[in-house]
């Protein structure tokens, strides 16, 4: 079942990448990400409250809190960096780099949870790192030129940051049902995230939202609720270092839907680094 939930989370997160680049078209990326984090904090607390899970907060141990507050942080750092990423640069570049993740926390499961590691998974990493290599293929000079690179340094960090997310939480959940630690990890993204909005004095940009862009970024918002309910409901299960790849499959659902939506293509050498990459996922499956 865990795989299931596994499968779920990829496929909402794929939807929130879309959903979220539709609604940061002029909506500055730290407001929207505050703004997202409203909805799924929302969405988590509805969920903890129908499974009945609420009561049980007064159990939860010091360890737990501590885990599940540092799992927060580096959800909100990732989060900032990654939008920010999405706005600034191209979703078939920004997305694969963030993906990237997988390889540091197949890493860090092996070195801090002691999952082990084995020929497959060192397969595995080779080909999901030689795929996302293939994939930030370089664009046209002119292209290049206009877009800059800061992106890909947001990238990077989004990447570097979801790995710590995965491993702490993972420790954060044991012994807690997921819903609430999800709801307890939103609640800390949340304070994260709204700091940096006041701190940066991009708060008075909320009022000038479009109407359409407010609407993707509160959808964004469920979507990503969705996908984290499933996560770290299969993350509890299941093995990090399996659980954390499939995830990272969204990135099909991404692409497919980026081609439809913002026409962006991949070119052949984009496409083998895709292949090379859902393949080492799939090989973890065995």
């Amino acid at each position: 079942m865990w795989i299931l939930f596994a499968l779920g989370s990829a496929f909402f997160a794929g939807v929130t990448s879309i959903l979220a680049k539709c609604g940061i078209k002029e909506t500055d990326s730290s407001v929207a990400t505050a703004i997202r984090t409203i909805i799924v904090l929302v969405f988590s607390w509805i969920m903890v409250i129908v499974a009945g899970s609420a009561p049980s907060i007064i159990n939860v141990s010091t360890k737990t809190w501590l885990f599940l507050i540092l799992s927060g942080l580096a959800t909100g750092a990732s989060w900032l960096c990654y939008f920010k990423a999405l706005q600034l640069g191209p979703i078939n570049k920004v997305v694969p780099i963030d993906k990237s993740s997988t390889i540091l926390t197949m890493v860090l499961a092996l070195i801090f949870l002691h999952e082990g590691i084995n020929w497959i998974k060192v397969v595995c990493i080779v080909l999901i790192g030689a795929g996302t290599f293939l994939m930030i293929q370089k664009k046209e000079e002119i292209e290049e030129k206009n877009e800059g690179k800061g992106w890909m340094l947001y990238a990077l960090f989004s990447a570097v940051f979801a790995s710590l997310t995965a491993i702490l939480g993972k420790v954060g959940i044991d012994g807690i049902e997921s819903n609430l630690g999800t709801a307890i990890r939103t609640g800390v993204v949340l304070i994260m995230a709204w700091i940096v909005v006041f701190v940066t004095g991009k708060q008075k940009e909320i009022a000038a939202i479009n109407h359409k862009e407010l609407c993707f970024i509160c959808v964004s918002g469920l979507a990503t609720g969705a996908s984290w309910l499933c996560y770290y409901k299969a993350l509890q299960d299941g093995l990090a270092s399996v659980v954390v790849p499939i995830d990272k499959l969204s990135i099909l659902v991404t692409i497919a839907f980026s081609y439809v939506v913002f026409h962006e293509k991949l070119s052949k050498k984009a496409m083998i680094g895709l292949i090379l990459s859902v393949g080492g996922t799939l090989l973890l499956l065995r």
